[in-house]
């Protein structure tokens, strides 16, 4: 045992000796400006590039003084964060005709990138976008499906082991070159069918009258007799319904009976996103000025009104919510809310007369508002009355103002859907490539934690309960970790916190619906059982090492037993493993990866043995090792086993029974336990069981364990005396 441990101890620092300095300088930074190699790299036609300027932020590229593209990076255009939830930059070059002549990958901190992935891979990856157009359909391990014509999809090969991942790329590049090419007018005149879905450059002087004219602001026009009708109509048919009458819906029209031809209110609205609907309502330098605070793919809603009555209210000052006014696309309602207003006071509208009131609303591309679509704002007006019984009641009347761009900035070109789809999130479109490996991850899941609910009836049939471990530790082994890729990390743990305090966005996590799914269920599992049922079902790593084990018994493989006071002493390397990923993850999130390393999930399961030697010597360690000590790493070495032991203390149930005897006349359990998690006196450290349940088997077998066995034993005694007796009696005759 001693030679043993000075052999891993060995090889462990051996290996990191050989590997840490390889990876210096892995993941690039960019605080320092774009150097002028990079810009070189990406734009190799130009001979000078102009300064960073305009909204989204681009440096102009020019040959012989003729403007021939931009140069941008992508964090600044589209925001773009990476799957590990960190900043994910490229600088990317396009040209006049909105094709992509040059892609650098300048940021990132994805940690299958890091270590695991040659640069000449990524590289070669990244170099298939040049020449693709910003408008074209490219699939990249996630199809384009929200496209009539995905289909035509360019295929980009992936990068091996790192799907997800290669998805996000291929989502910053295309979307953040689009962002690009539609603010500098590139898609307008790009080929045919190639015209941008919504042209927000196009500019023509227009008076507030053509504005109208044209459909570019719209008007809804309220008398008092308008809304009384509408109250008539409202509280008049349904007065009894509502416990009022007739007399009572009279008290809220006689608020309309004075002036009945007055106006109530002349209500406007348009979109004031294009510049040929915005610039010509606020001015050029107002106009420049709103664009420059929202972000790329926001959209403006201005809304202006005269008259009696207020579209804002005054109760959304204290509940957040416009509650007379909402916004209606096809089959969804946005609501309007506090954080989407924008006061416009002191300020009068180019070309048009004052109003009562005015205001901004910012619906941001998460509301999935699509500017092209057609779409209405809904007034609510309400008004409470007394019925004859005195009781108070509401009647409510409800009117549409109808809005769609003027066809001159609205296209429908083929890149329509194209588009559309790119305003989609992401993590949608990964969610729906990845459909049918949900469904079934879902189904074996159910049948899981059915066998955990109804353990009693399983636990009692020593065949049955061997047929669904092994049967289930394949599927975890082979679906989950080589077919789905679904192997759960303690990286995704750090992650998780590191999220918690640096900004929490569920889009990170839904990127990857498997490993979504399994922290989902493994969330529940830590209150309910503990973690070993992550660690005794789901690890695919462990699977493997179990199922290699069982085939190492078969061939009748020396097992070895570390004593317990050893073992004792070994569990805590795990934990300090993990507490020091979670602290050094707050230093650098580079070394923390590299630190993570530890875990040979990467190798076995993301790049399935096809890397550096040292790597794929270390994970062969582990399995071997695996083969003579029972889930070796699982007991010693693993921090994300160690990371789930520490909520698990928080479960709410004590479902592995004990008997008085164990751990006093018996050992029969601790014996047989795959990780030593029963202690000399009987009990069992949840921090370490990986619920496999062998010992529920033993509980229940009446020919292994002693109680039961002499229960039984009894049992058959009594039986052989009453049946001798009933034969004597019997044997004796009348």
């Amino acid at each position: 045992m001693k030679r043993l441990t000075i052999f891993l101890a060995a090889l462990i620092i051996g290996l990191w000796a050989h590997l840490w300095p390889q990876e210096v300088g892995a993941a690039p930074s960019t605080k320092a400006a774009v150097s002028p190699d990079i810009l070189e790299s990406v734009f190799p036609q130009a001979d000078r590039f102009g300064l960073e300027d305009g909204n989204p932020p681009a440096m102009p590229a020019y040959k012989n003084d003729e403007l021939i593209g931009y140069v941008f990076s992508s964090r600044k255009v589209a925001g773009t964060t990476g799957f590990s939830g960190k900043p994910l930059d490229f600088v990317i070059g396009v040209d006049r005709d909105a094709k992509i002549v040059g892609v650098h990958l300048q940021e990132h901190h994805e940690p299958i990138l890091v270590i695991g992935v040659e640069d000449a891979d990524l590289n070669r990856h990244i170099g298939q976008y040049i020449g693709l157009n910003a408008t074209d359909l490219v699939s990249a391990g996630v199809t384009n499906i929200f496209s009539e014509s995905a289909g035509d999809a360019h295929g980009v090969d992936g990068i091996t082991g790192a799907s997800i991942t290669t998805a996000v790329f291929n989502d910053t590049i295309m979307r953040s070159s689009k962002i690009i090419a539609r603010s500098r007018g590139l898609l307008l005149d790009s080929g045919e069918g190639e015209e941008s879905l919504v042209d927000y450059d196009r500019f023509r002087p227009l008076t507030w009258p053509a504005l109208l004219d044209e459909g570019a602001v719209v008007k809804l026009s309220l008398s008092n007799r308008d809304v009384a009708a509408a109250f008539k109509n409202q509280g008049g048919s349904q007065g009894g319904s509502q416990g009022g009458s007739q007399g009572g819906s009279k008290e809220v029209l006689a608020e309309f009976s004075a002036a009945p031809d007055s106006a109530f209110i002349d209500l406007y609205a348009a979109l004031a996103t294009p510049a040929l609907i915005g610039r010509n309502l606020f001015g050029d330098h107002l106009f420049n000025k709103l664009s420059s605070q929202f972000d790329p793919g926001d959209e403006i809603l201005f809304v202006a009104a005269n008259g009696r009555f207020s579209f804002k209210g005054t109760s959304w000052v204290r509940s957040g919510l416009f509650d007379r006014l909402q916004l209606v696309q096809g089959g969804r309602t946005i609501r309007l809310i506090k954080d989407m207003h924008r006061r416009l006071d002191n300020f009068r509208v180019k070309s048009g007369d004052d109003f009562r009131e005015m205001a901004l609303f910012v619906l941001p591309s998460s509301t999935g508002f699509n500017p092209s679509a057609p779409w209405r704002l809904e007034l609510l007006i309400s008004r409470a009355y007394e019925n004859e019984a005195g009781a108070t009641r509401h009647a409510f009347a409800e009117f549409t103002l109808p809005y769609k761009l003027p066809a001159e900035i609205d296209r429908a070109g083929a890149v329509n859907a194209d588009v559309s789809a790119s305003q989609t999130p992401l993590w949608k479109k990964v969610w729906f490539e990845a459909r049918w490996k949900v469904a079934i991850l879902l189904a074996a899941l159910f049948l899981l934690l059915t066998a955990l609910v109804i353990q009693d009836l399983i636990e009692r049939r020593l065949k049955v309960y061997r047929a669904f471990r092994i049967g289930f530790l394949c599927f975890t082994a082979i679906w989950i970790g080589w077919y789905a890729g679904a192997q759960l990390s303690v990286l995704n743990v750090i992650t998780f916190v590191q999220s918690l305090l640096t900004g929490f966005h569920w889009e990170f996590f839904l990127l990857g619906p498997l490993i979504f799914i399994l922290w989902s269920f493994v969330a529940v599992a830590l209150l309910f059982w503990g973690r070993g049922v992550y660690c005794g079902w789901l690890c695919p790593f462990g699977a493997l090492q179990e199922l290699l084990n069982e085939i190492a018994r078969a061939f009748r493989v020396p097992q070895l037993r570390i004593p317990f006071a050893i073992h004792e002493r070994l569990w805590p390397i795990k934990y300090i493993l993990f507490l020091v990923l979670l602290g050094l993850s707050f230093y650098s999130v580079k070394e923390t990866v590299i630190l993570g390393e530890a875990e040979p999930f990467k190798t076995v399961y993301s790049l399935t043995f096809n890397r550096e030697w040292g790597f794929v010597l270390y994970a062969v360690g582990l399995l071997a090792i695996g083969l003579f000590v029972e889930r070796f790493y699982c007991r010693y070495l693993c921090p994300l086993g160690g990371a789930l032991a520490i909520p698990a203390r928080m479960r709410m149930f004590e479902w592995l029974k004990r008997r008085p005897q164990c751990g006093r006349e018996c050992h029969i359990c601790a014996q047989h336990c795959t990780v030593d998690a029963i202690h000399p006196d009987g009990h069992i450290n949840p921090n370490e069981c990986i619920y496999c349940m062998n010992c529920q088997i033993i509980y229940y077998n009446d020919h292994v364990c002693p109680p039961v066995m002499r229960r039984r034993e009894r049992h058959e005694a009594y039986k052989e005396a009453h049946d001798a007796v009933v034969s004597g009696d019997q044997g004796k005759g009348p």
